[in-house]
């Protein structure tokens, strides 16, 4: 009684429902069904997410971002090259550099040519290689350096007369500027004009028209200047020296661009057509002391 009591209780105990799976001789169990894949080697392939942030798409945002940025960079280069077509369409580029191309020695000898240019003997401009050469190398070659600079001081000029005078402000200021800038404007386009209708085949560009119409302002400029300082008296004495400067300065330099029939000897030959040029270059040389007293007179007091 007491050893089948005995081998009762050595009896198992139930312990639950088994977690075995598949085979019933397994002594252990499999717990590798839940692991992650493995990669060659053994090790598991393992992936960190924090959040929205894995690990493995940071080569992917990097390559999108450079892909991006080397889009961005080929449309703006074609954007570039567009505007820089289209601007060559009205205006050349290098064209406007070369009426740039000045020095110190070159604006000192230009403005001494604009002032006193009665002893100046030879008015050609200089060739090299078909091509003219750059102001700096030759004093005769136009240039857009000085009259846009004798602009921008004849405008502050303008604004310390009427300053002086108790006349400024900011409306009368640009009222100046404006003016200026319309009857050069002006004087361009009718000089175009006036070649076109006469058939006149001449190397003038609008540049050369508008360096020589802008080359004005240096006699604006001083007859202000002298205005200013000796009065009325002053402003005609200089009005008058800068015109006459001008004038000769202007029929000299348009001659032989203008009168494009030329004998071999040089000379100009004064047939029917040439007569009609020579009035367009008077005419031209003719209108630079109306304007230039038109735009300095209401500063002079």
């Amino acid at each position: 009684m007491a050893h089948q009591g005995y081998r009762q209780n050595m009896k198992p105990r139930a312990r639950g429902p088994s977690t075995m799976v598949g085979d019933p001789n397994q002594l252990f169990e499999d717990t590798s069904a839940g692991m992650p894949p493995s990669q060659p080697g053994g090790y598991p392939n393992q992936s960190y997410d924090m959040g929205n942030f894995s690990v493995n798409n940071i080569f992917g945002d990097s390559v999108a971002a450079d892909l991006a940025m080397a889009y961005g960079s080929n449309l703006a280069n074609q954007s570039k090259e567009m505007v820089n077509k289209e601007i060559n369409r009205f205006m050349s580029i290098n064209k406007l550099k070369y009426f740039f191309a000045v020095d110190t020695k070159y604006v000192v000898k230009k403005l001494a040519l604009l002032m006193f240019p009665y002893t100046h003997q030879n008015w050609e401009v200089r060739y090299h290689r078909d091509s003219p050469m750059t102001p700096k190398h030759d004093v005769n070659a136009p240039d857009l350096y000085i009259p846009s600079m004798a602009f921008i001081t004849y405008i502050l000029l303008a604004g310390m007369a009427l300053g002086i005078q108790k006349r400024f402000s900011p409306e009368v200021l640009g009222m100046c500027a404006s003016t200026a800038l319309v009857w050069i404007i002006i004087e361009v386009l009718a000089l175009l004009l006036c070649l076109y209708l006469v058939t006149v085949h001449t190397d003038l560009t609008t540049f050369d028209i508008l360096a020589y119409s802008g080359y004005k302002y240096v006699g604006m400029i001083l007859s202000v200047l002298f205005g200013l300082l000796f009065g009325k008296d002053g402003y005609y004495v200089a009005l008058a020296w800068t015109s006459c400067a001008l004038m000769f300065f202007i029929v000299r330099s348009l001659r032989m661009k203008i009168l494009s029939t030329v004998s071999s000897e040089g000379m100009v030959s004064y047939n029917a057509k040439n007569q009609i040029r020579l009035y367009i270059t008077m005419a031209t040389a003719l209108f630079q002391p109306v304007i230039i007293y038109w735009l300095t007179f209401h500063l002079i007091r």
